[in-house]
């Protein structure tokens, strides 16, 4: 849904690798070396292993679909292969902005991580991604922590089907469509990570799992839409967004996410025209958020903090939601939740204005 929103901004050879080595050591099983190939040793990897990639620079399009792999880097850099994208099962799970800023083609992912057995169905531009058609096979306790992956046509690190992955401690830089995205799977934990972009790009995080999922502590800039929650239940806290046009985005029919502890900060100015909140509630259900902070969304008189409203589109209700304890200031408006007010709870929230009148406390 969100490609649809922001549809009007879309108008604004490699060396041969050799084989990794095996670690002479107790804290790795694996140990690559610049020049070597990453996917070697992951190919080779048995469950329980530790791959360790030692600082540098890599070209490489990574697939992990062997479970309880830990890939550890260490000053690791990965970038798109130079001799172009292999196909492979995230392959096509987002497609490209339209022209003129894309050609609205499959995009391709950094690393991949899936399970076995799972389809897709087809895609739909509206829902921004593909989604579960049929589950299969879960890949379960993966761990991937300290890279740095840039420049990915889709997704920096995309999930499909897993179990109890752990995606910690990355730098995610200018990943077109998403930073991570996490689909069809159980309790996944993103946390301590930088997502960051320098033109813009679409969705910094997003969780379309079917239980368990937690985003924590993550630091988001220049993302059109921070943290996307598509799981019900899904946990959103203590991550600190900077400079894009929305923070944490509850979507349509989701019921009981947890919102808590968020700093938020600046709209973006390439936002477009009248777009733009701190947190946005939209048709979801029973979402608690708590204890937030959202400040400086400003733009024309139309810069909200917190926008609370029943979805347009697919016709259902932000109702039963709870806010309360949230710091707002300096924004165009701090509370929008016209329509929906009476539907939902507002409790001691820190700000000046709203409307409907009366669900700030001064």
């Amino acid at each position: 849904m969100y490609l649809s929103l922001i549809a009007p901004l879309l108008l604004l050879t490699s060396p041969a690798l050799s084989n990794p080595t095996r670690g002479k050591d107790e804290d790795c099983d694996i140990t690559v070396k610049p020049n070597q190939s990453i996917q070697s040793a992951i190919n080779s990897a048995k469950p329980g292993s530790k791959i360790v990639v030692q600082a540098g620079t890599y070209y490489e399009q990574l697939t992990i679909t062997t479970s309880d792999i830990h890939l550890v880097g260490r000053g690791a850099v990965l970038y798109p292969p130079k001799t172009g994208y292999k196909p492979n099962f995230c392959t096509g799970l987002s497609k490209s902005f339209e022209p003129p800023r894309g050609n609205g083609a499959d995009t391709d992912a950094g690393i991949c991580i899936h399970g076995t057995g799972f389809e897709f169905a087809q895609y739909k531009r509206e829902l921004d991604h593909r989604k579960i058609n049929i589950t299969g096979n879960y890949i379960e306790g993966v761990k991937v922590t300290g890279f740095e992956i840039h420049d990915f046509n889709g997704e920096a690190i995309a999930l499909i089907g897993g179990k109890d992955v752990s995606i910690k401690h990355n730098k995610f830089v200018d990943n077109e469509m998403y930073g991570f995205l996490t689909v069809g799977s159980y309790n996944t934990l993103a946390a301590d990570n930088v997502v960051t972009s320098s033109e813009l790009d679409f969705i910094a995080m997003c969780m379309d799992d079917v239980s368990g999922a937690v985003f924590r502590k993550n630091d988001i800039s220049n993302y059109y839409i921070a943290l996307c929650t598509q799981t019900n239940g899904g946990l959103v806290k203590e991550n600190t967004v900077k400079n894009c046009c929305f923070g944490p985005f509850v979507d349509p029919g989701i019921v009981g996410a947890k919102v808590l502890g968020n700093s938020i900060s600046t709209r973006n100015p390439g936002c477009l025209p009248e777009q733009g909140a701190g947190i946005a509630v939209l048709g979801a259900r029973d979402t608690l958020v708590e204890w937030n902070y959202v400040e400086k969304f400003q733009f024309n008189n139309t810069g909200l903090g917190l926008l609370v409203v029943d979805d347009p589109a697919t016709g259902a209700k932000a109702q039963g939601n709870t806010f309360k304890e949230n710091v707002l200031k300096q924004n165009d408006l701090d509370i929008y939740a016209e329509g929906a007010a009476a539907a939902n709870v507002f409790d001691n929230n820190k700000c000046e204005q709203s409307l409907p009148a009366g669900l700030c406390v001064k």
